[in-house]
């Protein structure tokens, strides 16, 4: 019933919303690395070019991510 008067029950808040900006920018940066990582040995495993590059793509786009979020670290922010 809780949906009727508003949000009568305990908050909820995503699993990421204590995080600095900074620890959050590596951690997202680290799976999309990874999943990078995944699509690009998966396009390999199955002749599939595209996935293969789509693959590659998020693995740059995961590092630069990452490594902004140790530019904010050292910036204090």
């Amino acid at each position: 019933m809780s949906y009727l008067f508003g949000n009568a029950g305990p908050e909820r808040r995503p699993k990421s919303a204590g995080l600095k900006s900074s620890t959050k920018d590596k951690i997202e940066g680290t799976a999309r690395t990874a999943a990078g990582i995944i699509k690009e040995e998966t396009g390999k495993a199955m002749d599939n070019p595209e996935l293969r590059h789509e693959g590659v793509a998020d693995q740059f786009v995961g590092n630069t991510q990452k490594s902004i979020g140790k530019i904010k670290k050292a910036l204090g922010s």
